[in-house]
């Protein structure tokens, strides 16, 4: 310990003389820095008002979307009658309103998916009482009528009718874990389809509809865990223990899917006539406002082919209403940005070159391309039946703006947010109004209420007193763009320190995601990887410049651009990377023996691959939580980008455990024994690699940590960790 404190000591010396901001690294990551928001915000019916949950989690209280203000508090723990809470973590309003599920005791499972215990309170009665008796529930979902609900316990639905004394029944028996899940998606389908629940009720109540997913031939995945202490697993104390879930590597065979629905009345149970091959997903089912109308999205498993069915839920016949294709892969937002109005429904398609919005009838006839030009849609937020109206936020202004618009069935547009930046914007129901959250790289988030010219009404969140606590902290934040020498423009930022001297050589690193359709480089208040870019001041001010750049095939500039990389990932990624080492080695002020490389997930890949792509520009790199092998990597995420390793050995063959023996510079291995997406194993196997081909480097390894590497005090340790490392291996 005594020699890596002298070591570091000595590295900052030879770094230079540096300023001490007051920044620390147990700050950052501890959120002493965190900007306030407007969380969990829920639109009413009224369209006038929205809820939160407040006081800790005691209260749900309605505000005005005027104003801002509170209207009413609509659940108080204090107050309601029944079960006694401290707290809640959560809840889900009713379609009317009139009853709402509170979450509590809540157990995350995965990214998205979490079991807890629901208490269903009637506003009315200011009463609670138990959803059921029978133990935890999981993605509960109300009828449109707000009498039923239905839930997934242990792999099976159940159904509660409000009505009748909330009888309970069981709707599904076959439910078993690591073999049939009912109304609940697996951990791939879960992960990659961005969704913790395929169950739904139609519109009349009459009817349920679930995606079942037969898992039982998908090959099992073992981790080991330990005692540990952030997590502590106490029950191995003596000896570790394994968690085993179904997991396919890229190739391997997926869960079986088939989309089910329930006749309530007649619990009559069938199986919809889906034209879809045995290999093929179904990321959404959704109905529509028409009681006999379920649409099913299907993907063939290239991904290159999307169809949107109408299946009707007693007949069980599914009639084709949409095809979607490409000669890469169907985008995903196409299905998690489609959404159904009566008779018509919209969608996001990157057909000609840019995503743009479409909006079609049920039966799959194009009634109007409502967005065009050579720009990108990123965000659909709603449509107005009334005035014919779509909201959404696009980048016409560069691929690192965003800001919010409307446009009409004729096509006229109006820009509702000026600043430029980046601006999301949450919708009441009518469409009337919204809440705007603008940030720009120096500006943390400010929160605004407007109506739906783009008037603001209200400031609700300004942040000025975190401008404030980190005045003369922060370094200062810049905007580039250069050209490789195979002539692609690339973008990026760069933070500098607050007394940044051009006379001076400084040390660079650049941090980087480079994942399909991942944009890093936005003029937002969340640039680097920490908001605010904070980590990277704390960096600068200790003499070593932080730089990104967004390579071949991060989004926001075009089909073309983004899917340059189909078949072959990190290849095109990698020597953008070198490339814009290159070019910063060229400024006055950078020293090109000084340059160091980190990312995470697939940014630690990209990292790996960068120190070996053959050209030796990089002195040090952090690689966590990285994939080394996108075989070892899940099916869906993996195959939309490669396909499988039978069909594209070529591509699979480009990875860092085959470069292992190009590796140049020091090298930080990172990665956590319980990550349960990018397992552990792809540490071991390129570890591995480079022992036997002869390659020095250093290795963190985090007990029980995820993929997210978090919890007591692992994140102050993790980044002290990279901090030393690259202040130790960049100086002179």
């Amino acid at each position: 310990m005594k020699k890596l404190f002298l070591t570091v000591t000595l590295c900052l010396a030879a770094l230079g003389a540096w300023a001490d901001s007051g920044l620390t690294i147990k700050d950052i990551t501890g959120g002493a820095y965190s900007p306030q928001y407007v969380y969990g915000v829920r639109p009413m019916n009224d369209g006038e008002t929205y809820t939160q949950l407040e006081d800790g989690g005691r209260k749900i209280v309605r505000r005005s979307f005027k104003t801002g203000k509170a209207v009413s508090t609509i659940f108080d723990v204090a107050t309601a009658r029944g079960q006694k809470l401290e707290r809640i973590d959560g809840y889900i309003l009713s379609p009317d309103e009139s009853r709402i599920l509170i979450q509590t005791a809540t157990k995350p499972i995965y990214r998205h998916s979490f079991t807890a215990v629901y208490y269903l309170y009637s506003v009315a009665n200011n009463r609670m009482e138990p959803l059921s008796d029978g133990g935890p529930q999981q993605s509960p979902v109300f009828s449109p009528d707000g009498n039923l609900v239905a839930f997934v316990r242990d792999n099976n639905i159940f159904l509660v009718k409000l009505l009748f004394g909330n009888s309970e029944s069981q709707v599904t028996k076959d439910g078993e874990r690591n073999a049939i899940l009912n109304g609940i998606p697996d951990w791939v389908n879960e992960e990659e389809f961005s969704t913790a629940r395929s169950l739904e009720f139609n519109a009349d109540n009459t009817m349920l509809a679930w995606v079942r997913y037969d898992e039982r031939k998908v090959p099992v995945y073992s981790m080991t865990e330990y005692k540990g202490l952030a997590p502590e697993h106490k029950e191995y104390e003596e000896y570790p223990g394994e968690y085993e879930y179904k997991y396919p590597v890229a190739g391997a065979t997926n869960s079986k899917v088939s989309v089910m629905t329930f006749d309530i009345k007649n619990r009559v149970t069938r199986t919809m006539k889906l034209p879809i091959d045995s290999t093929g997903y179904v990321p959404r089912i959704k109905f529509t406002a028409d009681p006999n109308r379920l649409a099913v999205v299907t993907l063939n498993r290239t991904q290159n082919d999307m169809r949107i069915y109408m299946a009707n839920p007693r007949s069980t016949e599914c009639r084709l209403s949409l095809q979607e294709t490409s000669d890469k892969y169907v985008k995903e937002s196409a299905y998690t940005d489609l959404h159904f109005y009566g008779d018509h429904f919209a969608m996001i398609s990157d057909r000609s070159g840019y995503r743009h919005i479409y909006w079609y009838t049920l039966g799959g006839q194009l009634t109007k391309q409502v967005t065009s030009g050579d720009y990108e849609v990123t965000d659909f937020y709603g449509y107005d039946e009334k005035t014919g109206r779509f909201y959404y936020a696009a980048n016409p202004d560069g691929p690192q703006y965003k800001a919010v618009y409307s446009t009409d069935l004729k096509g006229k547009t109006k820009r509702l947010t000026e600043k430029k930046g980046t601006n999301d914007a949450t919708f009441s129901r009518s469409m009337k109004y919204f809440m705007n959250v603008f940030s720009d790289h120096d500006t943390p988030p400010v929160t605004t209420l407007c109506d739906n010219s783009g008037r603001t009404l209200a400031t609700l969140v300004d942040n000025k007193a975190l401008s404030q606590k980190l005045a003369g902290k922060t370094g200062t934040k810049e905007f580039f763009t250069f050209t490789t020498s195979e002539g692609v423009q690339l973008n990026g930022w760069m933070v500098k320190p607050a007394d940044f001297d051009p006379n001076k050589k400084y040390a660079v690193v650049l941090y980087q995601y480079s994942g399909p359709g991942s944009q890093e480089v936005r003029d937002a208040w969340n640039m680097g990887f920490m908001p605010g870019a904070l980590f990277e001041s704390y960096m600068a001010e200790r003499g070593v410049l932080f730089a990104c750049v967004d390579g071949r095939g991060t989004g926001g500039r075009g089909a073309d651009f983004e899917k340059c990389t189909y078949l072959r990932l990190g290849d095109l990624e990698s020597k953008d990377q070198v490339e814009a080492a290159l070019y910063l080695s060229t400024l006055p002020y950078i020293d090109k023996n000084r340059i160091g490389i980190w990312g995470w997930s697939f940014g630690g890949f990209n990292t790996l691959m960068s120190m070996s792509e053959g050209r030796p520009v990089f002195r040090a790199g952090v690689a966590v939580a990285a994939p080394s092998n996108w075989k070892y990597y899940d099916t869906v995420y993996t195959e939309r980008y490669m396909r499988t390793p039978q069909e594209n050995a070529s591509g699979y063959a480009i990875n860092p455990i085959n470069r292992a023996k190009d590796l140049h510079g020091a090298l930080l291995l990172i990665h956590g024994t319980a990550d349960d997406n990018v397992h552990y194993r792809n540490a071991t196997e390129y570890s591995e690699a480079l022992v036997q081909a002869d390659k020095q480097f250093d290795m963190q390894v985090y007990t029980n940590r995820n993929h997210n590497i978090f919890g007591g005090n692992t994140r102050n340790h993790l980044f002290t960790r990279i901090a030393n490392f690259f202040l130790e291996e960049l100086g002179e």
